[in-house]
């Protein structure tokens, strides 16, 4: 008895101080929370706790005294809970995905979301110069599903109408038909963007110039001031989420060009996995879109105030995604 009282001595002196080191900072935590910590000392609690957990399996192996053992046990299991923590629920995943994760995500792609916000610019000019200049081109970018009537050989009165006219017949289902177009636009520039981006410009391209397309019909008639605002009330939105859809097919294409030391498809997951937050957003956007497209450009008829919409969701998307804010960091590690 007296040699294995001694063998424990020895084997809680070697140790000791890592254990101590460990309690301490836990207490810290558990008093006055992780921020009070250094990010030193934060790193340091998962060393120190796969430490503690080798000490309590020796400790068992080698049956040393029942109280140091139930010392490491409390202990390792102190450490378990902070280091790996508790799974969050629902809400807070969800809570943590808005205030963050989502503007990390598209944060993380600027670049690619330049590229494909010049690319639909460019393509909204070239739709509009193109129809300008020849308007038998029009349903070349424009499906008659899409134009409803609204093309080269409508009447003032009939586009005018179309813009200020406030007829809430069969809404929803325009809504729906709109939001449908859209989502495939995304996902389509999202899921073929492995092509080497190709595909993922031509969508982009395409969908820009069908705008630039109707932009220069209403404009021959006068009213491009107008549908400039019809437009705008949704498609800030719109065309923000097509864009970072774009803009994720991108960030794949780019991987599977340039995959590293990776193999392409791996190159390729890892891109994809690092988009899905961004994806996940862009449907919502979708929806907010569809709803405004569907029900509030035809409700509201005001151009002040179809401009105040579009433009007052142009900057709360681009505070949104990119306005610096402050970021939990190392608090959030996990082995």
């Amino acid at each position: 008895m007296a040699a294995l009282q001694l063998k424990s001595a020895k084997f809680r002196q070697e140790r000791e101080h890592d254990w101590s080191r460990l309690s301490g900072l836990l207490e810290k935590v558990e008093t006055r929370g992780a921020r009070s910590l250094t990010d030193e000392q934060l790193l340091a609690i998962p060393v120190l706790y796969r430490s503690a957990l080798s000490s309590l399996s020796v400790a068992r192996a080698t049956s040393l005294d029942q109280s140091l053992i139930d010392y490491l046990e409390g202990l390792c299991a102190r450490a378990y809970f902070l280091v790996y923590g508790t799974r969050p629920w629902l809400g807070q995943r969800l809570g943590q995905y808005f205030t963050s994760g989502w503007s990390r995500s598209v944060k993380a792609i600027w670049k690619e979301t330049l590229a494909s916000a010049l690319i639909t610019a460019f393509s909204i000019l070239l739709g509009y110069v193109l129809v300008s200049q020849n308007p038998d081109l029009y349903f070349s970018f424009v499906s008659p599903d899409m134009a409803q009537g609204r093309d080269p050989t409508a009447s003032y009165k009939a586009l005018y109408d179309a813009i200020y006219g406030g007829d809430t017949k069969e809404l929803g289902t325009f809504a729906a038909f709109l939001f449908q177009h859209n989502a495939e636009v995304c996902m389509f520039s999202f899921a073929l963007g492995f092509a080497f981006c190709v595909p993922t410009a031509m969508l982009l391209i395409y969908n820009g110039a069908s705008l630039g397309a109707m932009t220069a019909v209403f404009a021959a008639k006068g009213l491009g001031w107008g549908f400039a605002g019809w437009i705008m009330i949704h498609g800030v939105t719109e065309f923000f989420a097509i864009i970072l859809a774009g803009a994720a097919g991108f960030k794949i294409g780019l991987a599977v060009a340039f995959p590293g030391d990776r193999t392409r498809l791996d190159a390729a997951a890892e891109a994809g996995r690092a988009c899905g937050g961004v994806m996940a957003g862009v449907v919502l956007m979708l929806v907010m879109a569809g709803i405004l497209e569907g029900f509030g450009r035809q409700l509201i008829t005001s151009d002040v105030i179809r401009y105040s919409i579009g433009i007052g969701s142009g900057l709360l998307w681009l505070a949104y995604f990119y306005l610096p804010r402050r970021e939990r960091g190392v608090a959030d590690v996990r082995l």
